[in-house]
């Protein structure tokens, strides 16, 4: 699991604290950034797009993340994050470490 150092505690449960320069962010914007990396505008998130959007969060494994999110949120099996499964993503975003508990 990743962990952050100088991290306060106190933060609301709607902010995601990401390893990227500038501390927490807002589950709001995080769900943005993931929207943002949607680079062929189909309405999906490849894995090769979720990797990118990892990458971008500072993941140090983002096609291993990449891969355990798409297999954590993509309910109907087409291999793509649709804006019904990006909830489902944002949940193990925060689950798996992007957070601190």
């Amino acid at each position: 699991m990743l962990r952050f150092k100088d991290t306060p505690k106190n933060l609301p449960a709607s902010t995601c604290r990401c390893l990227r320069k500038g501390g927490p962010v807002p589950v709001t914007e995080l769900k943005a950034i993931f929207k943002r990396f949607d680079t062929d505008k189909d309405g999906h998130l490849s894995k090769h797009e979720l990797r990118n959007a990892f990458a971008s969060l500072g993941s140090r494994l983002p096609g291993w993340r990449a891969s355990r999110g798409l297999k954590q949120a993509d309910r109907n099996g087409d291999g793509y994050i649709s804006d019904e499964e990006l909830e489902v993503l944002l949940q193990y975003v925060l689950k798996c470490g992007y957070t601190n508990k």
